[in-house]
Protein backbone atom coordinates (compact mmCIF):
# COMPACT_ATOMS: atom_id res chain seq x y z
CA UNK A 1 0.00 0.00 0.00
CA UNK A 2 1.55 3.18 -1.18
CA UNK A 3 0.16 5.13 2.26
CA UNK A 4 2.54 2.84 4.36
CA UNK A 5 6.14 3.54 4.15
CA UNK A 6 7.83 2.87 7.50
CA UNK A 7 10.75 4.61 9.11
CA UNK A 8 13.68 2.90 7.78
CA UNK A 9 16.66 5.31 8.27
CA UNK A 10 19.02 3.18 10.01
CA UNK A 11 16.98 0.01 10.55
CA UNK A 12 18.32 -3.60 9.56
CA UNK A 13 15.46 -6.06 9.74
CA UNK A 14 11.90 -6.40 8.41
CA UNK A 15 8.90 -4.42 9.19
CA UNK A 16 5.50 -6.26 8.62
CA UNK A 17 2.01 -5.09 8.48
CA UNK A 18 -0.98 -7.54 8.23
CA UNK A 19 -4.80 -7.53 8.55
CA UNK A 20 -6.06 -10.92 9.04
CA UNK A 21 -4.91 -13.09 5.86
CA UNK A 22 -3.80 -9.73 4.02
CA UNK A 23 -0.05 -8.64 3.73
CA UNK A 24 -0.55 -5.29 3.69
CA UNK A 25 2.89 -4.51 3.56
CA UNK A 26 6.75 -6.04 4.38
CA UNK A 27 9.77 -4.56 4.10
CA UNK A 28 13.39 -6.07 4.22
CA UNK A 29 16.14 -3.79 4.38
CA UNK A 30 19.83 -4.46 5.52
CA UNK A 31 22.19 -7.67 6.27
CA UNK A 32 20.83 -10.95 7.87
CA UNK A 33 24.63 -11.92 8.12
CA UNK A 34 27.32 -9.35 6.91
CA UNK A 35 30.21 -11.56 6.40
CA UNK A 36 28.70 -13.24 4.07
CA UNK A 37 26.20 -10.84 2.61
CA UNK A 38 22.79 -12.36 3.07
CA UNK A 39 20.19 -9.96 3.03
CA UNK A 40 17.13 -10.06 5.40
CA UNK A 41 13.71 -11.33 3.61
CA UNK A 42 10.36 -11.50 5.17
CA UNK A 43 11.15 -15.26 6.07
CA UNK A 44 14.11 -14.02 8.43
CA UNK A 45 14.35 -15.39 11.92
CA UNK A 46 14.97 -12.75 14.65
CA UNK A 47 16.07 -13.15 18.49
CA UNK A 48 12.74 -11.56 20.38
CA UNK A 49 14.99 -11.19 23.86
CA UNK A 50 12.12 -9.99 26.17
CA UNK A 51 8.96 -10.74 23.37
CA UNK A 52 9.75 -14.08 24.42
CA UNK A 53 8.35 -13.31 28.30
CA UNK A 54 5.16 -13.45 26.42
CA UNK A 55 5.10 -16.59 25.57
CA UNK A 56 6.30 -17.88 28.91
CA UNK A 57 3.26 -16.42 30.63
CA UNK A 58 1.07 -18.36 28.21
CA UNK A 59 2.82 -21.58 28.54
CA UNK A 60 2.45 -20.64 32.43
CA UNK A 61 -0.97 -19.83 32.25
CA UNK A 62 -1.26 -23.51 30.01
CA UNK A 63 0.13 -25.28 33.24
CA UNK A 64 -2.39 -23.77 35.45
CA UNK A 65 -5.67 -24.44 33.15
CA UNK A 66 -4.01 -28.41 33.48
CA UNK A 67 -4.10 -27.98 37.26
CA UNK A 68 -0.39 -28.16 37.44
CA UNK A 69 -0.17 -24.84 39.05
CA UNK A 70 -2.63 -22.48 40.39
CA UNK A 71 -2.19 -18.54 39.82
CA UNK A 72 -1.72 -18.90 43.85
CA UNK A 73 0.90 -21.70 44.13
CA UNK A 74 4.31 -19.79 45.86
CA UNK A 75 7.36 -20.44 44.06
CA UNK A 76 8.41 -21.56 47.62
CA UNK A 77 6.08 -25.00 47.47
CA UNK A 78 8.28 -25.75 44.38
CA UNK A 79 11.53 -24.50 44.33
CA UNK A 80 12.02 -26.02 48.03
CA UNK A 81 15.34 -24.81 49.43
CA UNK A 82 16.74 -23.13 45.99
CA UNK A 83 16.99 -19.46 45.81
CA UNK A 84 16.36 -18.76 49.65
CA UNK A 85 15.99 -15.06 49.63
CA UNK A 86 12.89 -15.73 47.12
CA UNK A 87 10.41 -14.84 49.93
CA UNK A 88 8.11 -17.19 50.90
CA UNK A 89 4.72 -15.32 50.09
CA UNK A 90 5.65 -15.05 46.39
CA UNK A 91 3.35 -16.51 44.21
CA UNK A 92 2.77 -17.18 40.30
CA UNK A 93 0.98 -14.38 39.57
CA UNK A 94 3.17 -12.00 41.59
CA UNK A 95 5.92 -13.26 39.22
CA UNK A 96 3.95 -13.15 35.83
CA UNK A 97 2.76 -9.21 36.70
CA UNK A 98 6.06 -7.98 37.55
CA UNK A 99 5.00 -7.56 41.36
CA UNK A 100 6.77 -9.99 42.96
CA UNK A 101 9.65 -7.63 44.53
CA UNK A 102 12.25 -10.09 44.79
CA UNK A 103 15.61 -9.26 43.44
CA UNK A 104 16.41 -9.25 39.83
CA UNK A 105 19.92 -10.74 38.09
CA UNK A 106 19.35 -8.47 35.40
CA UNK A 107 17.94 -5.24 37.04
CA UNK A 108 16.44 -2.67 34.40
CA UNK A 109 16.24 -0.35 36.35
CA UNK A 110 19.97 -0.52 37.37
CA UNK A 111 21.54 -1.07 33.91
CA UNK A 112 19.30 -3.18 31.06
CA UNK A 113 22.54 -4.00 29.19
CA UNK A 114 24.79 -5.48 32.03
CA UNK A 115 27.24 -8.33 31.60
CA UNK A 116 26.22 -11.56 32.53
CA UNK A 117 27.79 -12.65 36.30
CA UNK A 118 28.95 -16.20 34.98
CA UNK A 119 30.60 -16.92 31.46
CA UNK A 120 27.47 -17.04 28.92
CA UNK A 121 28.54 -20.56 27.30
CA UNK A 122 27.52 -22.13 31.92
CA UNK A 123 23.62 -20.70 30.74
CA UNK A 124 23.00 -23.83 29.03
CA UNK A 125 19.93 -25.01 30.04
CA UNK A 126 16.93 -23.81 32.53
CA UNK A 127 18.53 -25.03 35.54
CA UNK A 128 21.84 -23.65 35.08
CA UNK A 129 20.26 -19.91 35.57
CA UNK A 130 19.87 -20.56 39.65
CA UNK A 131 23.53 -19.94 39.67
CA UNK A 132 22.78 -16.45 38.35
CA UNK A 133 19.27 -15.90 40.65
CA UNK A 134 20.64 -16.38 43.61
CA UNK A 135 21.26 -13.93 46.24
CA UNK A 136 19.55 -10.93 45.38
CA UNK A 137 17.70 -9.62 48.47
CA UNK A 138 13.92 -8.94 47.91
CA UNK A 139 13.39 -5.02 46.55
CA UNK A 140 9.65 -4.65 48.35
CA UNK A 141 7.03 -6.96 49.30
CA UNK A 142 4.92 -8.73 46.94
CA UNK A 143 2.09 -7.40 45.37
CA UNK A 144 3.49 -3.82 47.04
CA UNK A 145 4.01 -2.98 43.23
CA UNK A 146 5.16 -3.37 39.31
CA UNK A 147 8.60 -3.46 39.27
CA UNK A 148 9.76 -5.35 35.77
CA UNK A 149 11.79 -8.19 36.54
CA UNK A 150 13.89 -10.53 34.15
CA UNK A 151 14.32 -12.62 37.19
CA UNK A 152 11.27 -13.48 37.62
CA UNK A 153 10.70 -14.74 34.50
CA UNK A 154 13.19 -17.17 34.69
CA UNK A 155 12.13 -18.42 38.29
CA UNK A 156 8.70 -19.03 36.27
CA UNK A 157 10.47 -21.43 33.74
CA UNK A 158 12.03 -23.04 36.32
CA UNK A 159 9.04 -23.61 37.90
CA UNK A 160 7.14 -24.51 34.48
CA UNK A 161 9.90 -27.33 33.83
CA UNK A 162 9.69 -28.79 37.54
CA UNK A 163 5.57 -29.56 37.48
CA UNK A 164 5.75 -30.69 33.93
CA UNK A 165 8.50 -32.66 33.41
CA UNK A 166 9.57 -31.15 30.57
CA UNK A 167 12.82 -28.87 29.03
CA UNK A 168 11.45 -25.26 29.23
CA UNK A 169 12.26 -24.86 25.53
CA UNK A 170 10.28 -28.04 24.35
CA UNK A 171 7.36 -27.01 26.56
CA UNK A 172 7.00 -23.63 24.70
CA UNK A 173 7.36 -25.34 21.54
CA UNK A 174 4.29 -27.62 22.70
CA UNK A 175 2.02 -25.02 24.06
CA UNK A 176 2.51 -21.92 21.87
CA UNK A 177 4.35 -22.56 18.72
CA UNK A 178 2.67 -25.83 17.82
CA UNK A 179 -0.94 -24.54 18.32
CA UNK A 180 -0.43 -21.15 16.78
CA UNK A 181 1.11 -22.93 13.56
CA UNK A 182 4.41 -20.82 14.56
CA UNK A 183 6.59 -23.64 12.39
CA UNK A 184 9.45 -21.10 12.35
CA UNK A 185 9.75 -20.30 15.74
CA UNK A 186 11.86 -22.23 18.26
CA UNK A 187 14.14 -21.50 21.39
CA UNK A 188 17.36 -22.79 20.10
CA UNK A 189 21.07 -22.62 21.45
CA UNK A 190 22.99 -19.83 20.07
CA UNK A 191 25.42 -21.89 18.71
CA UNK A 192 23.08 -24.42 16.59
CA UNK A 193 20.78 -22.12 14.80
CA UNK A 194 18.27 -22.94 12.42
CA UNK A 195 18.76 -21.57 8.84
CA UNK A 196 17.84 -18.04 7.71
CA UNK A 197 18.62 -16.59 11.23
CA UNK A 198 20.02 -13.41 11.68
CA UNK A 199 23.12 -12.60 13.30
CA UNK A 200 22.88 -9.94 15.82
CA UNK A 201 25.31 -7.02 15.84
CA UNK A 202 25.81 -4.69 18.47
CA UNK A 203 27.01 -0.72 17.83
CA UNK A 204 30.46 -1.23 16.90
CA UNK A 205 29.87 -4.08 15.08
CA UNK A 206 30.68 -7.35 16.52
CA UNK A 207 28.39 -10.15 16.88
CA UNK A 208 26.33 -10.16 20.23
CA UNK A 209 28.07 -13.85 20.52
CA UNK A 210 29.24 -13.74 23.85
CA UNK A 211 26.97 -11.51 25.65
CA UNK A 212 23.89 -13.89 25.43
CA UNK A 213 23.10 -17.22 27.43
CA UNK A 214 23.94 -20.10 25.20
CA UNK A 215 20.04 -21.42 26.10
CA UNK A 216 17.50 -18.58 26.41
CA UNK A 217 15.16 -19.43 29.21
CA UNK A 218 11.93 -17.52 30.67
CA UNK A 219 12.81 -13.76 29.79
CA UNK A 220 14.29 -14.43 26.60
CA UNK A 221 15.67 -16.42 24.13
CA UNK A 222 12.86 -17.07 21.47
CA UNK A 223 13.27 -16.78 17.72
CA UNK A 224 10.67 -16.10 15.26
CA UNK A 225 9.45 -14.48 12.04
CA UNK A 226 7.51 -11.72 11.26
CA UNK A 227 5.01 -14.20 9.87
CA UNK A 228 4.72 -16.67 12.88
CA UNK A 229 4.08 -13.41 14.89
CA UNK A 230 0.90 -12.29 13.15
CA UNK A 231 -0.10 -15.73 13.58
CA UNK A 232 0.66 -15.86 17.13
CA UNK A 233 -1.85 -13.18 18.10
CA UNK A 234 -4.74 -14.18 15.75
CA UNK A 235 -3.98 -17.99 17.38
CA UNK A 236 -4.06 -15.98 21.02
CA UNK A 237 -7.10 -14.44 20.15
CA UNK A 238 -8.92 -17.57 18.48
CA UNK A 239 -8.19 -19.88 21.56
CA UNK A 240 -6.01 -21.86 19.83
CA UNK A 241 -3.44 -21.26 22.59
CA UNK A 242 -5.51 -20.92 26.03
CA UNK A 243 -9.42 -20.79 26.19
CA UNK A 244 -11.06 -17.79 26.76
CA UNK A 245 -10.75 -17.50 30.34
CA UNK A 246 -7.03 -17.63 30.95
CA UNK A 247 -6.48 -15.72 27.18
CA UNK A 248 -8.17 -12.93 29.59
CA UNK A 249 -6.31 -13.20 31.97
CA UNK A 250 -3.26 -12.74 30.04
CA UNK A 251 -4.47 -9.78 28.19
CA UNK A 252 -6.18 -7.80 30.97
CA UNK A 253 -5.19 -4.62 32.91
CA UNK A 254 -2.66 -5.77 36.20
CA UNK A 255 -1.05 -2.73 36.03
CA UNK A 256 -3.09 0.22 34.72
CA UNK A 257 0.80 2.29 34.15
CA UNK A 258 4.19 0.02 33.95
CA UNK A 259 5.80 3.04 32.30
CA UNK A 260 5.67 4.67 28.78
CA UNK A 261 1.66 5.15 29.70
CA UNK A 262 1.00 1.32 28.96
CA UNK A 263 -0.86 -1.07 31.24
CA UNK A 264 0.81 -4.59 31.93
CA UNK A 265 -1.44 -7.91 31.96
CA UNK A 266 0.05 -11.19 32.52
CA UNK A 267 3.13 -11.15 29.93
CA UNK A 268 1.48 -8.99 27.49
CA UNK A 269 1.89 -5.21 27.51
CA UNK A 270 -1.18 -3.11 26.68
CA UNK A 271 -1.48 0.31 24.89
CA UNK A 272 -4.70 1.50 24.63
CA UNK A 273 -6.79 -1.42 22.67
CA UNK A 274 -3.37 -2.63 21.74
CA UNK A 275 -1.78 -5.61 22.52
CA UNK A 276 2.36 -5.83 22.26
CA UNK A 277 5.05 -8.10 23.25
CA UNK A 278 8.73 -6.45 23.00
CA UNK A 279 12.17 -6.83 23.50
CA UNK A 280 15.50 -5.44 23.43
CA UNK A 281 19.27 -6.90 24.07
CA UNK A 282 22.44 -6.82 23.05
CA UNK A 283 21.71 -6.55 18.82
CA UNK A 284 17.99 -7.35 19.25
CA UNK A 285 15.04 -5.23 18.78
CA UNK A 286 11.66 -6.82 18.45
CA UNK A 287 8.38 -5.26 18.78
CA UNK A 288 4.86 -6.50 17.56
CA UNK A 289 1.92 -4.87 18.45
CA UNK A 290 -2.03 -6.20 17.73
CA UNK A 291 -5.04 -3.92 17.43
CA UNK A 292 -8.00 -7.50 18.26
CA UNK A 293 -10.87 -5.06 16.60
CA UNK A 294 -9.66 -5.24 13.31
CA UNK A 295 -6.91 -8.30 13.42
CA UNK A 296 -4.38 -5.73 12.22
CA UNK A 297 -0.31 -6.67 13.02
CA UNK A 298 2.49 -4.91 12.81
CA UNK A 299 5.79 -6.17 13.67
CA UNK A 300 9.55 -5.09 13.45
CA UNK A 301 12.25 -7.00 13.81
CA UNK A 302 15.69 -6.02 13.85
CA UNK A 303 19.17 -7.39 14.29
CA UNK A 304 21.03 -3.89 15.51
CA UNK A 305 20.07 -1.97 18.22
CA UNK A 306 17.48 1.29 16.44
CA UNK A 307 13.86 2.56 18.22
CA UNK A 308 12.02 -0.33 16.88
CA UNK A 309 9.26 0.12 19.06
CA UNK A 310 9.02 3.82 17.98
CA UNK A 311 8.44 2.51 14.14
CA UNK A 312 5.60 -0.42 15.02
CA UNK A 313 3.70 1.96 16.94
CA UNK A 314 3.64 4.61 14.10
CA UNK A 315 2.93 2.38 11.33
CA UNK A 316 0.27 0.53 13.37
CA UNK A 317 -1.21 4.54 13.35
CA UNK A 318 -0.86 4.58 9.45
CA UNK A 319 -2.53 1.32 9.12
CA UNK A 320 -5.54 2.43 11.24
CA UNK A 321 -5.59 5.61 9.00
CA UNK A 322 -5.66 3.35 5.71
CA UNK A 323 -8.25 1.56 7.27
CA UNK A 324 -10.46 4.34 7.41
Amino acid sequence: MADLEPDLDGFSGVMSARRGDEVLGEWAVGMADRTWSVPHTPDTRFGLASGTKTFTALTVLSLVGDGLLSLGTTAREILRDDLPLIADDVTIDHLLTHRSGIGDYLDEEIDALAPMTVPVQQLDSTPAYLAVLDGFETKFRAGERFSYCNGGYVVLAILAERVSGTPFPELVAQRVFAPADMTASSMPRSDSLPPQTATGYKDDGRTNVFELPVQGSGDGGAHSTVGDLHRFWLALRGGRILPAELAALATETVTDDAGDGMGYGRGIWLDGEDLLLSGGDHGVTASSRHDPRTAATVTGLANVEVPTFARVKSLMAAVRSSSR
